[in-house]
Protein backbone atom coordinates (compact mmCIF):
# COMPACT_ATOMS: atom_id res chain seq x y z
CA UNK A 1 0.00 0.00 0.00
CA UNK A 2 1.13 3.35 -0.80
CA UNK A 3 2.05 5.92 1.89
CA UNK A 4 -1.33 7.92 3.08
CA UNK A 5 -3.96 8.38 5.20
CA UNK A 6 -6.85 5.93 6.13
CA UNK A 7 -10.16 7.38 7.37
CA UNK A 8 -12.81 5.01 8.99
CA UNK A 9 -15.89 6.76 10.85
CA UNK A 10 -17.58 4.27 13.41
CA UNK A 11 -19.84 5.22 16.23
CA UNK A 12 -19.63 9.06 16.02
CA UNK A 13 -16.18 8.63 15.37
CA UNK A 14 -13.36 9.31 13.36
CA UNK A 15 -10.48 7.66 12.86
CA UNK A 16 -7.02 8.67 10.37
CA UNK A 17 -4.42 6.79 10.39
CA UNK A 18 -0.72 7.83 9.32
CA UNK A 19 0.34 4.86 6.96
CA UNK A 20 3.96 4.76 5.51
CA UNK A 21 5.38 1.63 7.68
CA UNK A 22 8.03 1.59 6.02
CA UNK A 23 9.41 4.90 6.94
CA UNK A 24 7.71 4.25 10.46
CA UNK A 25 4.89 6.68 9.09
CA UNK A 26 6.79 9.83 8.36
CA UNK A 27 4.64 12.54 6.76
CA UNK A 28 5.20 12.77 2.91
CA UNK A 29 4.69 16.46 1.08
CA UNK A 30 1.13 14.25 -0.20
CA UNK A 31 0.17 13.51 3.35
CA UNK A 32 0.51 16.55 4.43
CA UNK A 33 -1.21 18.32 2.05
CA UNK A 34 -4.03 15.58 1.86
CA UNK A 35 -4.85 16.21 5.95
CA UNK A 36 -6.66 19.77 5.77
CA UNK A 37 -9.59 19.01 3.18
CA UNK A 38 -9.84 15.16 4.81
CA UNK A 39 -10.39 16.96 8.23
CA UNK A 40 -12.87 19.49 6.54
CA UNK A 41 -14.81 16.45 5.41
CA UNK A 42 -14.88 15.19 8.89
CA UNK A 43 -15.68 18.44 10.55
CA UNK A 44 -19.06 18.77 8.27
CA UNK A 45 -20.01 15.26 7.97
CA UNK A 46 -22.67 14.80 11.16
CA UNK A 47 -22.04 11.39 12.06
CA UNK A 48 -18.50 12.53 13.36
CA UNK A 49 -18.50 13.97 16.67
CA UNK A 50 -14.87 12.43 17.51
CA UNK A 51 -11.39 12.27 15.57
CA UNK A 52 -8.85 10.17 16.67
CA UNK A 53 -5.09 10.68 15.04
CA UNK A 54 -2.67 7.76 15.14
CA UNK A 55 -0.24 5.79 13.28
CA UNK A 56 -0.01 2.25 11.45
CA UNK A 57 1.44 -0.54 13.64
CA UNK A 58 3.40 0.42 16.04
CA UNK A 59 4.94 3.58 15.40
CA UNK A 60 2.36 7.19 15.44
CA UNK A 61 5.03 9.04 13.26
CA UNK A 62 8.83 9.62 12.98
CA UNK A 63 8.27 13.09 11.19
CA UNK A 64 8.77 14.56 8.26
CA UNK A 65 9.83 11.94 5.24
CA UNK A 66 13.52 13.48 4.81
CA UNK A 67 13.13 12.74 0.82
CA UNK A 68 10.36 15.62 0.84
CA UNK A 69 11.99 17.66 2.81
CA UNK A 70 15.05 17.23 0.12
CA UNK A 71 13.29 18.14 -2.90
CA UNK A 72 11.65 21.43 -1.13
CA UNK A 73 12.04 22.28 2.37
CA UNK A 74 10.01 25.05 2.36
CA UNK A 75 6.77 24.03 0.46
CA UNK A 76 6.89 21.12 2.81
CA UNK A 77 7.18 23.12 6.23
CA UNK A 78 4.26 25.29 4.77
CA UNK A 79 2.11 22.45 4.28
CA UNK A 80 2.84 21.00 7.55
CA UNK A 81 1.99 24.25 8.77
CA UNK A 82 -1.56 24.36 7.37
CA UNK A 83 -2.15 20.67 8.21
CA UNK A 84 -1.34 21.40 12.09
CA UNK A 85 -3.48 24.44 11.73
CA UNK A 86 -6.61 22.80 10.46
CA UNK A 87 -6.03 19.65 13.30
CA UNK A 88 -5.87 22.70 16.11
CA UNK A 89 -8.81 24.26 14.49
CA UNK A 90 -11.27 21.07 13.84
CA UNK A 91 -14.37 22.01 15.99
CA UNK A 92 -14.91 18.60 17.41
CA UNK A 93 -12.23 16.82 20.12
CA UNK A 94 -9.30 15.21 18.85
CA UNK A 95 -7.65 12.60 20.77
CA UNK A 96 -3.78 11.66 19.62
CA UNK A 97 -3.40 7.48 20.35
CA UNK A 98 0.19 7.49 20.19
CA UNK A 99 2.55 3.98 20.48
CA UNK A 100 6.43 4.33 19.55
CA UNK A 101 7.84 7.39 18.47
CA UNK A 102 6.39 10.47 18.31
CA UNK A 103 8.75 12.67 16.58
CA UNK A 104 9.38 15.94 14.68
CA UNK A 105 6.04 16.57 12.72
CA UNK A 106 4.82 13.60 14.52
CA UNK A 107 4.67 15.78 17.24
CA UNK A 108 3.69 18.62 15.56
CA UNK A 109 0.65 16.94 15.24
CA UNK A 110 0.10 15.11 18.06
CA UNK A 111 0.51 18.73 19.94
CA UNK A 112 -2.55 19.95 18.03
CA UNK A 113 -5.10 17.61 19.10
CA UNK A 114 -7.14 18.34 22.52
CA UNK A 115 -5.54 15.23 23.83
CA UNK A 116 -2.82 12.74 23.79
CA UNK A 117 -2.92 9.00 25.36
CA UNK A 118 0.01 7.03 25.14
CA UNK A 119 1.36 3.54 24.72
CA UNK A 120 4.08 2.85 27.44
CA UNK A 121 7.62 2.71 25.84
CA UNK A 122 6.85 5.41 23.73
CA UNK A 123 9.38 8.25 22.52
CA UNK A 124 8.74 11.94 22.12
CA UNK A 125 10.74 14.33 20.49
CA UNK A 126 11.50 17.80 18.23
CA UNK A 127 14.20 17.69 16.33
CA UNK A 128 14.60 21.08 13.81
CA UNK A 129 18.04 21.45 15.81
CA UNK A 130 19.47 18.41 14.17
CA UNK A 131 18.44 19.52 10.59
CA UNK A 132 19.34 23.19 11.04
CA UNK A 133 15.41 24.26 10.13
CA UNK A 134 13.86 27.15 11.81
CA UNK A 135 10.65 25.48 13.49
CA UNK A 136 7.81 27.77 12.81
CA UNK A 137 6.17 30.00 15.26
CA UNK A 138 2.99 29.13 15.46
CA UNK A 139 3.80 25.21 16.36
CA UNK A 140 6.98 27.05 18.95
CA UNK A 141 4.23 28.67 20.35
CA UNK A 142 1.89 25.74 20.37
CA UNK A 143 4.40 23.55 22.48
CA UNK A 144 5.00 26.36 24.74
CA UNK A 145 1.54 26.49 26.28
CA UNK A 146 1.40 22.61 26.35
CA UNK A 147 4.71 21.90 28.11
CA UNK A 148 5.85 25.09 29.49
CA UNK A 149 8.71 26.95 28.23
CA UNK A 150 11.54 25.09 29.64
CA UNK A 151 10.35 21.77 28.39
CA UNK A 152 9.90 23.60 24.90
CA UNK A 153 13.24 25.04 25.19
CA UNK A 154 14.70 21.77 26.29
CA UNK A 155 13.27 19.82 23.61
CA UNK A 156 13.61 22.49 20.73
CA UNK A 157 17.52 23.38 21.45
CA UNK A 158 18.52 19.63 22.34
CA UNK A 159 16.71 18.00 19.47
CA UNK A 160 16.82 14.58 22.16
CA UNK A 161 13.80 12.56 22.93
CA UNK A 162 12.12 12.36 26.07
CA UNK A 163 10.15 9.04 27.15
CA UNK A 164 6.65 8.39 27.91
CA UNK A 165 7.17 9.16 31.84
CA UNK A 166 8.72 12.72 30.98
CA UNK A 167 6.03 12.94 28.91
CA UNK A 168 3.12 12.48 31.33
CA UNK A 169 5.04 14.50 33.73
CA UNK A 170 5.25 17.94 31.62
CA UNK A 171 1.98 17.43 30.13
CA UNK A 172 2.91 16.12 26.60
CA UNK A 173 0.70 13.18 27.36
CA UNK A 174 -2.76 13.34 29.21
CA UNK A 175 -2.72 9.33 29.80
CA UNK A 176 0.15 6.83 30.04
CA UNK A 177 -0.84 3.19 29.36
CA UNK A 178 -0.17 -0.43 28.65
CA UNK A 179 0.48 -0.85 24.98
CA UNK A 180 -2.01 -3.56 25.56
CA UNK A 181 -4.67 -1.41 26.97
CA UNK A 182 -4.32 1.87 24.88
CA UNK A 183 -6.99 0.65 22.14
CA UNK A 184 -8.95 -0.08 24.26
CA UNK A 185 -8.81 3.05 26.47
CA UNK A 186 -9.03 5.08 23.60
CA UNK A 187 -12.13 3.71 22.46
CA UNK A 188 -13.90 4.14 25.82
CA UNK A 189 -13.04 7.41 26.48
CA UNK A 190 -14.13 8.16 22.89
CA UNK A 191 -17.42 6.57 23.68
CA UNK A 192 -17.51 9.24 26.18
CA UNK A 193 -17.23 12.54 24.34
CA UNK A 194 -19.07 10.92 21.76
CA UNK A 195 -22.00 10.92 24.32
CA UNK A 196 -21.50 14.24 25.74
CA UNK A 197 -22.96 17.24 24.28
CA UNK A 198 -21.14 18.84 21.53
CA UNK A 199 -22.38 22.42 21.91
CA UNK A 200 -20.44 22.46 25.09
CA UNK A 201 -17.46 20.61 23.50
CA UNK A 202 -17.13 23.15 20.52
CA UNK A 203 -17.69 26.39 22.71
CA UNK A 204 -15.36 25.17 25.79
CA UNK A 205 -12.60 24.13 22.65
CA UNK A 206 -12.82 27.49 21.03
CA UNK A 207 -12.75 29.08 24.70
CA UNK A 208 -9.92 27.07 25.99
CA UNK A 209 -7.96 27.91 22.74
CA UNK A 210 -7.42 31.69 22.87
CA UNK A 211 -9.51 34.80 24.45
CA UNK A 212 -13.31 35.07 23.20
CA UNK A 213 -14.59 38.61 22.18
CA UNK A 214 -18.00 39.71 22.90
CA UNK A 215 -19.82 38.99 19.94
CA UNK A 216 -18.06 34.89 20.47
CA UNK A 217 -19.57 35.27 23.50
CA UNK A 218 -22.53 36.05 21.89
CA UNK A 219 -22.23 33.88 19.44
CA UNK A 220 -22.36 30.58 21.84
CA UNK A 221 -25.13 31.85 23.82
CA UNK A 222 -27.34 32.01 21.30
CA UNK A 223 -26.90 28.38 19.90
CA UNK A 224 -27.18 27.42 23.14
CA UNK A 225 -30.36 29.08 23.69
CA UNK A 226 -31.35 27.88 20.49
CA UNK A 227 -29.98 24.10 20.71
CA UNK A 228 -32.27 22.34 22.67
CA UNK A 229 -29.14 20.79 24.42
CA UNK A 230 -29.89 22.46 27.95
CA UNK A 231 -33.06 21.15 28.01
CA UNK A 232 -32.38 17.91 26.86
CA UNK A 233 -29.36 17.34 29.73
CA UNK A 234 -31.65 18.73 32.72
CA UNK A 235 -34.65 16.56 31.46
CA UNK A 236 -32.56 13.13 31.04
CA UNK A 237 -30.27 14.12 34.44
CA UNK A 238 -34.20 14.41 36.25
CA UNK A 239 -35.14 11.38 34.31
CA UNK A 240 -32.59 9.75 35.06
CA UNK A 241 -31.45 8.37 31.58
CA UNK A 242 -29.11 8.97 28.85
CA UNK A 243 -29.09 11.97 27.06
CA UNK A 244 -29.73 12.33 23.16
CA UNK A 245 -27.71 15.57 22.44
CA UNK A 246 -28.76 16.97 18.82
CA UNK A 247 -26.55 20.23 18.23
CA UNK A 248 -24.23 19.44 15.37
CA UNK A 249 -22.48 22.62 14.42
Amino acid sequence: MEPGLQLDVADGVATVVIHNPAKRNAMTTAMWRELPGLLDGSAADPAVRVLVLTGAGDTFCAGADIGSLQQSAGESQGLAVEAEEALAAFPKPTLASVRGYCVGGGSQLAAACDLRFAAEGSSFGVTPAKLGIVYPATSTRRLTELVGPATAKYLLFSGELIDDERALRTGLVDELLPGEALDERVAAFTRVLASRSLLTQAAAKEFANGPAGPERVAHWAAQARGSGDTAEGVAAFLERRAPRFTWSG
